[in-house]
């Protein structure tokens, strides 16, 4: 049983709000419990926070990097026990659990290098005066996090934002507070001084307080669409920075040329991975021509996965009843189950947990359900169509833009779907595009509300600002306008 309370200016506090259950989406069974904080508490562990920030941002950031090197190294060694406890309570096998932390390490190696990439400049813009630019913390930040990636998504922000100077509050979600618990360990073992961290638990009183204390200036967000309006919607009414990042139906266009089996492992693959419980699964299928080789490898591999061991459970039996009758709802509208996740059997011992297989309904109609809202599980629809102009304009009449890829061994065709689709990422071949550091992790329309993106290069300017200064010591002889 691990218990995960808040921590407040460096100390684990139990929050006087009440203790909460955790429980596993594999069995069913308790795991942990977690505390929630007061109001009272939050504000004190902000205000904390506030202070601890003049310090630490005042230090050279070599000397904030040496610490997040620590960071790594702690993970790194820990990071077997972080994982399987992370797996237990979102769900996930061992493999994705692991797999997410080691994306989570990429972000932090990426932030240990700012360092020497980040250097601002400095020019002589006319005779006697020169300009320059140095990057300056906000202040207190803060990060609200989903169950799906209880150590991945958190560490998009903690490395950069900690390394430009910031004071970090991370408010986990309440169905996966644990992770938070071993992150934060990891961060005083390597020496981060007390209150530069701080984690508050609770649901959406948590917060409201965190987003509307003034002292928190930055707003990062991942979560439901729905979610992410009314966090940016109440962030940036009181002036402050917010990135919100939201839903997705990500699309996938399938045509005839494409290699069978780099096609069917990476679609298959990108539906069940995560058992469909991530902002970047294949939701919608868009097979063009004659695909039915293609689709046959597809089913073939899905359903070949183990439950339990190559992939895992859904979060609570709440989706799994919205799952159901999703796929049921698609099968009265018309749709052909082709492979039905719902006869799926629980793992031995695991009866008492959330399970259901990888589905893939074929011959979906555009405007459906299971076409157009994000089913947040291992559901692939398949949309026919007779032309890539076709499935073009399927996939941009969603709301959504998160993702879109395409399986083609047609390099004009590759560059045409990349060109034409309106989602912040695109892959070639590839069934999770998820970019890598230092490439920048975001999409657009309704997947995202704020600007810039959540990780690389885009995030700097968002977790920093940029002073200028312009200096002059002594006039000139041959001074213009410009000196």
């Amino acid at each position: 049983m691990v218990s995960a309370n808040n921590l407040i200016a460096g100390k684990w506090t139990v929050g006087s709000q009440g203790e909460r259950s955790v429980v596993s989406p594999y069995d069913g069974k308790q795991i942990g419990t977690y505390s929630v904080p007061s109001l009272e508490q939050i504000n004190t562990a902000i205000r904390s926070a506030s202070e601890a920030q003049k310090a630490w941002g005042r230090l050279p950031i070599k000397e904030r990097s040496k610490v997040l090197f620590n960071f790594r190294n702690i993970l790194l060694r820990d990071i077997d026990k972080i994982s399987k406890i992370k797996g237990a309570e979102c769900g996930k096998v061992f493999d994705e659990a692991k797999a997410g932390l080691m994306k989570g390490i990429e972000v932090l190696e990426y932030a240990l290098s700012i360092q020497n990439l980040d250097t601002g400049g400095k020019t002589e813009v006319s005779r006697g005066v020169s300009c320059e630019y140095r990057r300056e913390a906000l202040g207190v930040v803060a990060n609200i996090t989903p169950f799906n990636f209880p150590a991945m998504v958190p560490m998009w922000t903690i490395p950069i934002a900690i390394a430009l100077g910031n004071s970090y509050v991370w408010k986990p979600s309440d169905k996966t507070p644990l992770t938070s618990f071993f992150i934060a360990e990891a961060l005083k073992e390597a020496g981060l001084p007390d209150g530069v961290f701080t984690v508050l638990h609770g649901g959406h009183e948590t917060v409201n307080a965190i987003i509307d204390h003034p002292a928190v200036k930055a707003i990062g967000f991942v979560g439901s669409t729905k979610i992410a309006k009314l966090v940016y919607q109440r962030g940036t009414q009181l002036g402050k920075r917010v990135l919100a990042l939201g839903g997705a139906k990500n699309h996938i266009v399938l045509l005839p040329d494409a290699n069978l089996e780099i096609s069917g492992v990476g679609i298959s693959d990108s539906f069940t991975g995560c058992a469909g419980q991530r902002c970047m699964a294949a939701s919608v299928l868009l097979a063009v021509g004659d695909t039915n080789g293609h689709i046959e490898q597809i089913v073939k591999r899905a359903s070949s996965l183990e439950l339990g061991k190559q992939m895992g459970a859904i979060i609570t039996k709440e989706q799994i009843q919205f799952l159901n009758n999703a796929i049921a709802a698609a099968e009265k509208a018309g749709a052909k189950v082709i492979l039905d996740g719902r006869k799926a059997k629980a793992p031995p011992g695991m009866e008492g947990g959330n399970w259901i297989g990888p589905t893939i309904l074929d011959n979906v109609q555009p405007n459906s359900e299971a076409s157009k809202v994000e089913l947040f599980g291992p559901v692939l629809s398949i949309i026919r169509c007779k032309d890539i102009s076709q499935a073009m304009s399927i996939a941009n009449s969603s709301e959504y833009g998160n993702a879109c890829s395409v399986f083609t061994s047609n390099g004009g065709l590759a560059e045409r779907v990349a060109r034409e689709a309106q989602a912040g990422m695109v892959g070639v071949n590839v069934g999770v595009p998820v970019p890598r550091e230092p490439f920048s992790f975001g999409g657009t329309m309704e997947s995202k509300f704020g600007h810039g993106d959540i990780t690389g290069e885009q995030s700097l300017n968002f977790w920093s600002n940029y002073k200028k200064v312009t200096v002059k010591w002594e006039m000139q002889s041959d001074s213009n306008w410009m000196s």
